[in-house]
């Protein structure tokens, strides 16, 4: 037997076993189109039903404090593919600029890794024929809306498959009313599911990146014009009998249609025993639409938060997010880690053992995926908003900083004490103002194609 001593120096001088990393899953990230906070049951809604969604966030991780990369559609979702912020970010609003060719995606990162990579749904980031379009940003396969106005429309006469125009006859469009369909026969998001599940069908022994980026519950804003009722789904079902405005039906609907969808994805992993190696995320792009005649204080979509789409405060940024990953994320968790969609990129560096690209303004947030107590915080999270004038607000640590036009005073909000954000309480803390102050002059690059405007003045 050896001496203690030595038994010691043994002991010492053994090299150290690291901890396996997490095997590469294959990621499905679910992206809704103006879901609110308060939508879903699972984040406190008790009207519409979600039980698959719910379902998930019990399987998972549900991130209380997760923030959309803009208040509309392009900006968000910009931020989501390059990992960065809208003051850094290249396409900063919902006019039609594509990306760039030196603008590198998340999907770029995964093709490189080898993974088959699919955006079936909306993309928002490049028309035909520019250098944004998703075949040209790292997805082999494309099928779904190309801009943000196309996707609209539920019963489209075309979809986009790669870089050519797939006709759906059957959706004769309104003469005159270009957007709204005079024979609403193929409900668009019923393709988008079939597709996906073709493409997770085909690729079950490859790893795979899955972007379902589906265009529910958005509203039908050229049918709202000519109607007066946008929200458009083939059924009101399983909310017929309710005593509900018909576009609260068709909304709730159309939540509850989407929730089923996913379970049809979330069968197919299992079917094709994909389950335990598929990390799956759910989102939305921003807070809750006020169009298709619904209002979003019927459901309270916003949540306990003041708002809606095109707002800086929480109700038109702050988002559910779950994270579901078996194996990696323990279920039934809660993370209050401050996050946002500019960290999904580095997330999947991480996740990937990749760097990630030089000037991206995320931080993974695989530690508190994995439960880990390493996790790197943001010293603060940047927004700013090119319609009707030119606004900005940071979240750091609890306070929210929102400068609704440039010669405006700072205001300031302690979303813990108040997440409604009603108590503007800048005078009382003129050092956080100062901070905030520096923060949202240096947090931002200049942009040509969306420069600083005044706010528009108000007819009289």
């Amino acid at each position: 037997m050896l001496p203690r001593a030595l038994l010691l120096f043994a002991f010492l001088a053994a090299p150290a076993v690291a901890a396996d990393p997490p095997k590469k899953p294959n990621v499905i990230f679910i992206l809704a189109d103006d879901l609110g906070y308060g939508d879903l049951g699972c984040f406190g809604q008790t009207k519409i039903q979600t039980p698959v969604i719910d379902r998930l966030a019990k399987d998972g991780m549900t991130f209380t404090n997760f923030y959309a990369g803009s208040t509309v559609c392009a900006p968000s979702r910009c931020a989501l593919m390059t990992g960065k912020h809208t003051g850094h970010a290249h396409v900063r609003g919902n006019a039609l600029v594509p990306l760039r060719p030196t603008d590198v995606t998340v999907a770029e990162m995964f093709q490189k890794a080898g993974y088959a990579t699919a955006l079936i749904g909306k993309w928002g980031l490049g028309e035909e024929d520019s250098t944004g379009i998703p075949t040209k940003k790292g997805f082999d396969t494309f099928f779904g809306y190309l801009n943000q106005k196309h996707a609209h429309n539920y019963y489209p006469d075309f979809l986009h498959r790669g870089d050519s125009r797939e006709p759906i006859p059957a959706n004769k469009q309104r003469a005159g009313v270009p957007g709204v369909a005079e024979t609403p026969t193929v409900y668009a998001p019923d393709l988008l599911r079939e597709e996906a599940l073709k493409f997770l069908t085909a690729n079950k022994s490859k790893p795979f990146f899955l972007y379902f980026s589906t265009v529910v519950p958005h509203a039908n804003n050229e049918k709202t014009r000519a109607d007066g009722e946008g929200m458009e789904v083939p059924t009101d079902a399983p909310y017929a009998k309710e005593k509900w405005p018909q576009a609260e039906k068709n909304k709730a609907a159309t939540i509850t249609r989407m929730d089923a969808d996913i379970g049809t994805l979330l069968a197919k992993l299992k079917e094709l025993k994909l389950d335990d190696d598929t990390l799956v995320i759910f989102t939305s792009d921003n807070g809750p639409h006020r169009e298709g005649g619904n209002d979003p204080a019927f459901f309270t979509s916003s949540g306990p938060f003041r708002g809606i789409k095109r707002s800086l405060t929480d109700g038109g940024i702050r988002v559910p997010m779950i994270a579901r990953w078996p194996g990696v994320v323990k279920p039934g968790t809660t993370a209050d880690h401050l996050s946002a969609f500019w960290d999904f990129l580095p997330t999947v560096a991480a996740v990937l053992g990749e760097k990630p690209p030089l000037g991206t303004d995320g931080i993974s947030f695989l530690p508190t995926l994995s439960g880990e107590k390493s996790q790197t915080p943001h010293e603060y999270l940047y927004w700013e908003f090119h319609e009707g004038g030119f606004s900005q607000a940071i979240r750091m640590d609890k306070w929210k900083a929102i400068k609704p036009a440039p010669d405006a005073a700072v205001q300031l909000y302690d979303t813990v004490a108040d997440p409604m954000e009603k108590t503007n309480v800048a005078a009382a803390n003129p050092e956080v103002v100062a901070k905030a102050t520096v923060i949202l002059k240096d947090a931002r690059t200049d942009s040509k194609e969306f420069p600083i405007r005044p706010a528009k003045k108000k007819k009289k």
